[in-house]
Parts: structure tokens; C-alpha cells; sequence
């Protein structure tokens, strides 16, 4: 029998692998349990790999998969701790023909390394429509590894909402000095603002609030399976 907390972390594990393909890192389970540190996590997940409900993936860092479910987790609720951003996952639609919500592909941009501005339009596609919501959108194809940890990987086409204001933790599309652009978290810092990869091989960037312009915020990912 699991305990609630293991119950609560097991159903975390699999919602986040579930909707975006990646574990959660053991900071994202902490605040998602709101556990004072991460010898806690260690525990639970010792107990659920224990219990046979986990397996930790050997030679991968931070993969885990849950093997069962509990027979009352069909029905139960996720944690409701600090939620950080999880963007909606389709495959590659075809349409029907219609055009009337397609959206601009704007290019590339980086999931590492900024590279330049935003491009002119390259091309249109057509998102399910019930990913859009209000507002203006665009898209951008994806080239780098720096937000796999948010399940976002090279050659996925993520949807923009156009914005040019974003909440600390918000996924975004942000212009640097007016000529590099990169996909990365926001975290607002006092008076600076910081652009945060989601994989431990890239280093969090720090700027002055007149050197980023936030440009959109992620609202939904494509990602197309060959």
C-alpha cells in the first residue's frame, strides 16, 4: 500500500510523462509536493521503485517510468503545488483544406544558443483550432536541445500567442538586444530579468530589463512523427 505522498508523486510522474514525453526534475517534483528539500523526493521515489511502481532508466539523467498505477489514481487529482508551464502536444495535422486559422511559420528559433531575429514568413500551418484561443499567433520550428526538460525538442513547430508582457515562468519567445531571439523561460529577478534553459547543459542568462522584449508567450507545440 502507498502512502499519500507516494501516491501524489507517482501520479505527478506520469500526468508530466504523459503529456510531455519527460520526467520532471526532482526541483519540479519538490515544489509540485511542496517538500522542504530534495532528500524527500529521493525517498518517495526509493519507496515507489521498492514497491515496483518506478524504474529509474540507467545511463539517463532524470529519466524515470512509472511500470503501474494504483488502482485508485484513475480518479484521483494531480498535485496542486506551483504548476510550471506544460504546452499541448499534436501531431502534425494535415487540414482539410481550410484556411481561415492557419497561422505564419515565421522560421527558426533557438532552444540553445540565441540566434537571429525572428525571420519573415516561411510558410503557414494549420493547428487544431481549439489550440489557439484569442489573440494573434505565429509559429516557430525549434533547433536546439536547451528546453527538452519542458518536453520541447529539436524540430518541434511551437505555436506563439503574440504578447509583449509575461509572467515570471512563462515560456517565451524573447528578443535580446534587438537582434538575437530564443525560446526560454522568463524569471523576473528584482530589477533583472533571466532567461532560464530547461537542460542542465546550458547556463541560466541574466539581462537588464532594457535589453530583453518579450515577443509571445507559448501556448501549444506540434511535433511531427515521420
Amino acid at each position: 500500500m502507498l502512502t499519500a505522498k507516494q501516491k501524489e508523486l507517482l501520479l505527478y510522474i506520469h500526468e508530466r510523462i504523459k503529456e510531455t514525453g519527460v520526467s520532471p526534475s526532482f526541483d519540479e517534483m519538490k515544489e509540485a509536493l511542496d517538500l522542504a528539500s530534495k532528500s524527500g523526493i529521493h525517498r518517495l521515489i526509493t519507496a515507489l521503485e521498492e514497491r515496483g511502481f518506478l524504474r529509474r532508466l540507467p545511463h539517463r539523467a532524470r529519466a524515470l517510468e512509472v511500470l503501474k498505477m494504483p488502482d485508485s489514481a484513475a480518479t484521483a487529482a494531480p498535485p496542486k503545488g506551483r504548476q510550471s508551464f506544460r504546452p499541448s502536444v499534436v501531431g502534425e495535422g494535415r487540414g482539410n483544406g481550410a484556411s481561415d486559422h492557419s497561422i505564419p511559420i515565421l522560421g527558426q528559433i533557438a532552444a540553445g544558443v540565441p540566434i537571429e531575429a525572428i525571420q519573415a514568413e516561411v510558410g503557414r500551418i494549420t493547428p487544431p483550432e481549439d489550440l489557439l484561443g484569442a489573440g494573434d499567433h505565429f509559429a516557430l520550428e525549434v533547433r536546439g536541445d536547451s528546453m527538452i526538460q519542458a518536453g520541447i525538442l529539436d524540430g518541434d513547430v511551437v505555436i506563439i500567442k503574440r504578447s509583449e508582457t509575461a509572467d515570471s515562468g512563462d515560456i517565451v519567445v524573447a528578443l535580446v538586444d534587438n537582434e538575437e531571439a530564443t525560446l526560454k523561460r522568463l524569471r523576473k529577478r528584482g530589477n533583472s530579468v533571466a532567461l532560464e534553459a530547461a537542460n542542465p547543459a546550458y547556463e541560466t542568462r541574466i539581462f537588464g530589463p532594457d535589453r530583453v522584449r518579450v515577443q509571445g508567450k507559448l501556448v501549444a507545440m506540434i511535433r511531427r512523427y515521420s
